[in-house]
C-alpha cells in the first residue's frame, strides 16, 4: 500500500499534473543567447524566464533609452512583451507599450517599476498572472503617472494614477472590467498599492 502511494505522488510530480510554477531574471549572456533582442523594438532593460502549465516563456521588459548620461538613463517610449520561442521563431502572447505624455509639468522619463512587478501565481490556478508596474516622472523630478497593469489568461487589467498635490488634477482608475478578477488577484494588487503608497509616499487616491 505504500508503494502505492509512493507511486501515486511520483507520477502527479512527474508527469506534470502539479501546479507548480516559477520564474527567474535570465542574465545579459542568455538573452544574446536565445536572441531576444530581436523580439523588441527597443534594448531590453531586463528578461525572466517564467513557466507554468501553458509552457515556459520569457517576459522582455524594454525601454528605449533616448539619452543616457552619467547619472541617469531618460526614456520616452517602453514595452513589456510576453513571449515563447515556437519552432525557431517567437510566438507574442501579449504586448504592452506605452510613452510620455504632453503635460504641464513636463515629462521626461518613463521607466519600469520593477520593485513591484511580478510573475507569480496570484490565485492558485496553476498560471501566472504578471503584474506590471511603471511610471513617469516630470522635469521637476515628481512622479506623474502610475500604471498597475494585471495579465490574467491573457487579458490586461489597468490601474490608472495620476499624481497631484490638487485634488482636481489627481486620478485612480481601474478598469471597468476589473471586478471580474478573482479576488485573491484583487486583494494582492490592493495590498500592492497599499504598499507603494507607504514606501513612495503616493497618495494612489481618486481627487
Amino acid at each position: 500500500m505504500k508503494n502505492y502511494i509512493l507511486f501515486l505522488v511520483l507520477s502527479y510530480s512527474t508527469f506534470g499534473f502539479s501546479q507548480k510554477t516559477d520564474s527567474y531574471r535570465l542574465t545579459k549572456e542568455e538573452i544574446k543567447q536565445r536572441e531576444l533582442n530581436e523580439v523588441s523594438d527597443f534594448p531590453i532593460y531586463k528578461a525572466f524566464e517564467c513557466s507554468d502549465k501553458g509552457g515556459v516563456y520569457e517576459l522582455l521588459l524594454c525601454e528605449n533609452q533616448k539619452n543616457i548620461t552619467k547619472n541617469d538613463t531618460l526614456n520616452t517610449k517602453i514595452q513589456a512583451i510576453y513571449t515563447m520561442a515556437d519552432h525557431g521563431g517567437f510566438l507574442e502572447k501579449w504586448r504592452i507599450n506605452d510613452l510620455l505624455e504632453p503635460t504641464d509639468p513636463k515629462e521626461t522619463t518613463i521607466w519600469f517599476w520593477t520593485k513591484y512587478c511580478s510573475t507569480k501565481d496570484l490565485d492558485g490556478d496553476g498560471y501566472i498572472d504578471p503584474v506590471i508596474v511603471y511610471g513617469t516622472k516630470t522635469e521637476y523630478g515628481g512622479i506623474r503617472r502610475v500604471k498597475i497593469i494585471t495579465v490574467y489568461k491573457n487579458k490586461k487589467y489597468a490601474i490608472r494614477a495620476v499624481e497631484c498635490d490638487l485634488d482636481y488634477c489627481r486620478s485612480f482608475k481601474k478598469d471597468a472590467s476589473w471586478n471580474s478578477l478573482p479576488q485573491k488577484i484583487k486583494t494582492h494588487i490592493d495590498a500592492l498599492v497599499v504598499k507603494m503608497r507607504k514606501e513612495q509616499d503616493l497618495i494612489l487616491q481618486d481627487g
